[in-house]
């Protein structure tokens, strides 16, 4: 549900940085923080990335390989990953003969760069902290 987290729920999302993606407040909430800092490319082409990992069809892994290439790959794509060019070239060739596995590098590296980075940040910020107080307890005067 897209209920708002209870503070426990909150406060798990610092355990691990899969404990974050895996919720879907979670997720969303991060997906904001990254908005703000510019750089929500990065999710987008992971959760990309994990929608292409689940493509049974070889259709479809052709069709949304190119797409995710178009869309965070190729030189000026609209919302271009900053990745290596070794990493993009290789990518490039794989596409042809698109498998599940084409983008899994690109995918650690986007992984580990907002892990390492973003992750930290988004846990110190004050959307992060709030979500994470134990609302006070008010007693109502007699």
């Amino acid at each position: 549900s897209n209920a708002k987290p209870s503070p426990e729920e909150a406060q798990l999302w610092s355990e691990a940085f899969d404990e974050l993606l895996a919720s879907k407040y979670g997720l969303a909430a991060f997906r904001a923080f990254l908005k703000s800092e510019f750089s929500e490319e990065n999710i987008e082409f992971w959760l990309a990335c994990e929608d292409f990992k689940k493509t049974k069809s070889p259709q479809k892994l052709s069709s949304k390989a190119r797409k995710i290439y178009t869309d965070f790959i190729e030189k000026e794509a609209p919302k271009e990953i900053n990745i290596d060019f070794q990493t993009k070239t290789l990518i490039a060739q794989n596409i042809q003969e698109a498998t599940s596995g084409c983008f899994t590098t690109a995918q650690k590296r986007v992984y580990s760069l907002m892990e390492n980075d973003s992750y930290p940040r988004f846990l110190k910020s004050e959307f992060y902290q709030d979500l994470c107080k134990k609302p006070q307890i008010t007693t109502e005067p007699h």
